[in-house]
């Protein structure tokens, strides 16, 4: 009886150590699960604006974000043909909507959003790509003119799109 009581926990601690180097855990700083045995290179195409509002430095915007993020977190080398993972998209939707709106019937906050189609390819493993498409949005103060604001808006949700389209593909979250 008293062999019990030492004895299982000692073969259940053996089974887990035998188990281990069969284990394989992978971390990385960045975010990033990339095999960098396999994949070297990454193109990014150009995100052209088919909204039906256009602020036109959004597009150079957001690509300099995407490409700086992943400069930033991987150890890809980005080409411009011949890629081993191509993202590739369209800003879809740049658009405005009263929110929050007052007693008076007047909107106290104006929504900024914007979407963007991305299309992930991965040329070395199939099943890995991805035609998905992310949105984010930032909330103002009605009485703020959206020119005065658009720069700093802008800037932020291309930020938080960057990071929703490096954890769906480049992170493999």
């Amino acid at each position: 009886m008293a062999w019990n009581k030492f004895i299982r926990p000692l073969l259940t601690a053996l089974c887990l150590v035998a188990a281990m180097p069969a284990c394989k855990v992978t971390f990385t700083m960045n975010g990033s699960a990339i095999d960098y045995n396999i994949y070297k290179t990454v193109g990014v195409g150009e995100f052209p604006i088919r909204a039906a509002l256009v602020y036109p430095p959004l597009q150079q915007m957001f690509q300099n974000a995407l490409l700086d993020y992943i400069d930033r977190n991987t150890r890809l080398r980005t080409v411009d043909q011949g890629a081993d993972l191509q993202i590739d998209g369209e800003i879809t939707g740049y658009s405005l909507s009263p929110q929050a709106v007052t007693e008076d019937a007047y909107a106290s906050q104006t929504r900024l959003t914007i979407t963007v189609r991305v299309k992930y390819t991965d040329s070395k493993q199939e099943g890995k790509d991805l035609d998905q498409t992310f949105s984010a949005y930032r909330d103002f103060p009605a009485t703020e003119m959206l020119t005065d604001v658009q720069d700093q808006l802008c800037e932020e949700i291309s930020k938080e799109l960057v990071e929703l389209i490096f954890n769906a593909t480049l992170g493999n979250w």
